[in-house]
């Protein structure tokens, strides 16, 4: 009989690299999504689309116990929103629901959270796991709230994994830069040196699916390809796959912060999000994003297949075959 494995957020971009790598080690795949999801590009023939209700703890554990659930992936999360309380019940009240609905049969819980719990290094040194979190943003604020909610659970044999800047096909908001830089601009705030890290999609996906096996239980990892970048290498990397010169810009820090600000006040009624305000400024200026892997190679036996160069090429491949750019 084959392992289930529950991926939510399965209809997401990274969802979608996880069922990918889920059923090439032959899980058996249930995609939890919203009842609102759209799913087209999923396979009903090769994974069996679940609607959850997340905040119906008592709907959602009928649901897993209905599909006899032995592994979790739980990658859905909100990644915009205005205010703090939308974020913590989005990506940690319901990210506790699914644990506490997931009942005692589980084998392992796998919680895709993210670097940003832990905040930028304040030290000048990557980011390591046990450092003191000092999150920039209501998003990594929401995932640490999460991570402390799930450490309150003794019983549950979780791993949680926190990746940097995960890119690959099917990625929607760094596409943004990817096409700016194609047209010939780089686009940068302040003069400020930053180091960066990534991590190529299927990178992380194949990591999580291997973990759902490892013999470790309570743990939380750092995620990158291992590689600390400067602020010009992820357009580096797209000039380098395509050919194309462009011109550097940029923007006085000072101008952003009041563009930022201009931007939550006019969307302070809307429902919607945009795309820049202060609390995103605050992600996109922190100077030192580097983070240490050591811990997932040594007790995950994580060992990257993709830089930045390979990935991006990768994916650059993919967007003009779908015709994204």
């Amino acid at each position: 009989m084959k392992k289930k494995l529950l991926i939510t957020g399965a209809s997401g971009f990274l969802g979608y690299h996880l069922i990918e790598a889920a059923l090439s080690e032959e899980y058996e795949v249930i995609a939890g999504v919203r009842a609102s999801s759209n799913i087209n590009h999923l396979d009903n023939n090769r994974v069996k689309v679940l609607p959850l209700n997340l905040s119906d703890i008592a709907s959602t554990r009928a649901a897993l116990a209905a599909n006899d659930i032995n592994y979790i992936i739980h990658a859905a999360a909100l990644t915009k929103a205005k205010q703090q309380k939308d974020y913590d019940f989005a990506n940690a009240t319901l990210t506790t629901n699914l644990a506490e609905a997931a009942g005692p049969n589980l084998n392992k819980f796998v919680f895709i959270s993210s670097l940003a719990a832990l905040g930028p290094s304040q030290d000048g040194k990557p980011i390591a796991e046990d450092n003191l979190p000092q999150p920039v943003t209501f998003y990594g604020r929401s995932k640490m709230l999460a991570e402390s909610y799930l450490r309150t659970m003794p019983n549950l044999p979780f791993i949680v994994f926190r990746p940097t800047a995960v890119y690959g096909p099917r990625e929607k908001d760094l596409l943004v830069v990817v096409k700016s830089v194609l047209k010939g601009w780089e686009t940068y705030i302040g003069g400020n040196e930053q180091q960066l890290s990534f991590v190529y999609a299927k990178d992380m996906a194949a990591l999580a699916v291997k973990a759902l096996s490892a013999n470790v239980s309570g743990r939380f990892y750092n995620v990158s390809d291992g590689n600390v970048y400067s602020r010009y290498a992820f357009a580096e990397a797209i000039k380098k796959a395509t050919g194309v010169k462009t011109r550097r810009l940029q923007l006085p820090l000072g101008l952003v912060k009041l563009a930022a600000a201009t931007m939550d006040k006019l969307y302070y009624f809307s429902e919607k999000t945009p795309l820049l305000n202060l609390d995103k400024v605050n992600e996109l200026t922190a100077p030192d994003w580097s983070c240490s892997i050591e811990r997932c190679k040594a007790e995950l036996d994580f060992a990257p297949a993709w830089d930045l160069d390979r990935g991006m090429q990768d994916t650059l491949e993919w967007y003009r075959k779908e015709r994204w750019i």
